[in-house]
């Protein structure tokens, strides 16, 4: 849109450099070109603004393929304007000399003109596909198809339209037909995604057996040095106990010879000393017995009243270890007679 200024009864435009003027005054061209800026009378001039720069045009049709099936087709097209003069003679660019806004709407038009025609090549070649190759190869053929259609209709060089490029977004089906062509595929994709979880949970149950396999292989051999260890520890016990059963044969052969010896000592001075109690005892008995038969021989010698008074003298000193004396008559009467007869001797 262009940039007017007003003035009292003057107006000055100032166009853009994408923007192609042309004003034109009693029927002559005064000024033409991009990017120009004059002053003007609104009421004598005639001015049309046409854009020269390149426009995006997207376009979205329905189409139906070979095997009536309904597809949606999402395109852009871009454009521009070749010929100014031309465009501006067969289209409605005049602009409004206050507001510098069109006066019609020439771009809706050309959009108009650019998508029928885009639309009907691409009818043509979807009427000839069916759905599968629309879907595999349709996005290519349309384009081409497309951009050769368009570059061959000649409304548009006589509007003073060129095509610049041609795009295809898009091709898809209805809905439900769409998830219907998807179930295979994404059959096919959970049967490799439950493959790839069977190969994963086996390699996993495959390393679990090895690690298992490997943990009881280290416990085997951890068992067989352990029963090693057991027999080299019992080899060592019966090793030690051996060797203390020898020192103690050794320690008892010792202490039965040292005990041996003692007896020996023992009995030999036991002997001695028996023998020497026997000989002491002998002696004394002799001796005992030389006294006796000397006592007996002192007595045997004594008359009987000495040996009365010995006897009653040993008595008396014996009485205190006496309880009691029993005196019948007849002894009392013969010791009186025997002490009577005694006195008078």
């Amino acid at each position: 849109m262009a940039d007017i200024t007003r003035r009292l009864g003057w107006r000055h435009l100032r166009g853009a450099p994408t923007a192609h003027v042309r004003h034109h005054r009693g029927g002559k061209l005064l000024h033409d070109g991009p990017g120009l800026s004059f002053w003007f009378r609104a009421l004598t001039a005639a001015v049309s603004e046409v854009p020269v720069d390149d426009r995006e045009l997207a376009m979205t049709f329905h189409a139906r393929t070979s095997d009536f099936q309904d597809v949606a087709v999402q395109a852009t097209v871009t454009y521009r304007v070749s010929d100014p003069a031309l465009a501006a003679a067969r289209l409605d660019f005049s602009i409004d000399p206050d507001t510098g806004v069109w006066r019609g709407a020439p771009l809706e038009q050309l959009g108009t003109l650019l998508t029928e025609t885009a639309q009907q090549h691409a009818l043509d070649v979807l009427a000839r596909t069916t759905l599968a190759a629309a879907l595999v190869d349709g996005v290519a053929a349309v384009r081409e198809r497309v951009a050769v259609g368009l570059g061959a209709e000649p409304r548009l060089p006589a509007t003073g339209i060129e095509v610049v490029a041609v795009r295809v977004v898009a091709l898809r089906p209805e809905p439900e037909v769409e998830r219907a062509l998807r179930t295979p595929a994404r059959e096919l994709i959970q049967q490799e995604a439950d493959r790839a979880t069977y190969e994963r949970r086996a390699v996993a149950v495959e390393r679990e057996r090895a690690i298992a396999e490997n943990e009881l292989d280290s416990q085997i051999e951890l068992a067989r040095r352990e029963e090693q260890l057991v027999d080299q520890r019992g080899t060592n016990a019966r090793r030690e106990a051996e060797e203390h059963a020898a020192a103690d044969a050794v320690r008892a052969g010792a202490e039965a010879a040292r005990t041996v010896r003692l007896a020996d000592a023992e009995a030999a001075r036991s002997v001695r000393l028996a023998r020497a109690e026997a000989e002491g005892a002998r002696e004394v008995g002799e001796a005992r017995a030389q006294a006796q038969a000397a006592w007996l021989r002192v007595h045997g010698e004594v008359d009987v009243v000495t040996l009365h008074a010995l006897t009653g003298t040993r008595l008396a000193e014996n009485l205190p270890n006496i309880e009691s004396v029993t005196v019948t008559p007849d002894v009392l009467t013969g010791l009186l007679a025997r002490f009577g007869t005694g006195e008078r001797a």
